[in-house]
């Protein structure tokens, strides 16, 4: 650990005012009219809203997930004038990969709770010690504890430069890095700065998109066509790429002043893969509550806009790369792929687990990435 002095220790420690009006607000939901059939094809149903949120005023312990969080030590930092929360976990085993962890959105650093452990210890988790990673945990600025988001032009690239920084400041020549989501876009802008010392990317997805050139279909096998259709599902339920691409902050009224549109909205760690998500009740609740929190859906959403008003030239990823494909998550097309990362040295399938894969299943990412670390 650096001893730089512009890092400093930090304590999750929710006021309990904050709980309480939590809780008022939560005695006093009121639901939309129900679509007929109260089902999921016109968005969060009253039946999933109804149950969740007596579960959440009655069942749902904040104070046991918050202690959960204070097992590993935080911290915050400023670089680019932003400030910066992080878990850091440094193994004890020597020479271990230092290996940076870049969360979800709708997650955050929660993401990746059962994974520090079996990482940064892998002898205690029946693994070996060669393969033990040292750990960084970021949340992304906007997100989480990196608040509030003090200028505009927060993108996936700037944020990559940022984490960069924040591990050259911990004291790290090298490191790998993982990601889903905005963490595996994060992950692959560092690929595309590659710097020095950068030891590939590991992600769950790599965004690549038919271009329009027919001969793209030359390489397409019957799974890449389902992947295919895969997407085209998701681009019909996923509404919320458009509005906060567009209208972020006006959506994010809403969502900010009720925790049950909080909730409702952050609707895909339930129906992401149509239905077949494994995140648990109390896994979600911990995400939708540190939003709540820590009042930052405007700030998460505003990526989405900032990425569309960016108009950044397409870059390859030469980075050494490798890639986790769970069966209900967006299913990365590998010709596509290849096309933009021509450095793929790693590919995994599993049958089990989606987009929330680190929550649902944290034994096979970790097993992967034990897998492609240890081919270095």
């Amino acid at each position: 650990m650096s001893t730089n002095e512009s890092i400093r220790t930090f304590t999750v420690d929710i006021a309990q005012s904050d709980l309480d009006d939590l809780h008022t607000r939560l005695e006093r939901t009121r639901l939309p009219e129900p679509a007929p059939g109260d089902d999921w094809d016109y968005g969060t149903p009253n039946y999933y809203l109804r149950e969740t949120v007596d579960h959440w005023r009655n069942g749902f312990d904040w104070r046991a997930q918050e202690a959960r969080m204070n097992e590993f030590p935080h911290y915050l930092t400023e670089i680019d004038d932003q400030t910066v929360h992080f878990i850091h976990v440094p193994s004890k085993v020597e020479g271990a990969t230092p290996l940076l962890l870049v969360h979800t959105y709708p997650g955050s650093f929660v993401d990746f709770l059962d994974m520090i452990g079996p990482l940064t210890d892998p002898a205690a988790y029946g693994g070996s010690d060669e393969d033990a990673f040292s750990v960084v945990v970021p949340s992304i600025p906007g997100f989480g504890f990196s608040t509030p988001l003090v200028d505009r032009g927060w993108t996936m690239a700037r944020v990559a430069k940022t984490f960069d920084t924040l591990m050259r400041r911990l004291g790290y020549d090298s490191y790998g890095s993982h990601g889903s989501d905005g963490g595996a876009m994060v992950s692959r802008e560092l690929g595309v700065l590659n710097p020095e010392g950068f030891l590939g990317l590991h992600v769950l997805q790599l965004f690549s998109f038919p271009s329009g050139d027919p001969a793209e279909f030359e390489k397409f096998t019957p799974e890449d066509y389902a992947a295919l259709e895969h997407l085209q599902w998701f681009q019909s339920v996923g509404g919320y790429n458009a509005i906060n691409s567009t209208r972020p902050q006006t959506v994010a009224v809403g969502i900010s002043d009720s925790p049950v549109g909080q909730l409702a909205w952050n609707e895909l760690f339930n129906n992401f893969g149509n239905g077949t998500s494994l995140v648990t009740r109390d896994q979600i609740l911990t995400e939708v509550s540190l939003y709540w929190f820590t009042n930052t859906s405007a700030a998460a959403g505003r990526y989405h806009y900032e990425e569309a008003k960016a108009a950044a030239e397409p870059q390859l990823n030469h980075a050494r790369t490798g890639v986790a494909v769970f069966a209900d998550d967006f299913k990365t097309i590998r010709p596509l792929a290849d096309r933009d990362n021509p450095n793929i040295v790693h590919w995994s399938n599993f049958a089990e687990g989606g987009h929330f894969a680190s929550l649902e299943r944290p034994e096979d990412v970790v097993a992967d990435l034990r897998t492609f670390f240890r081919n270095l």
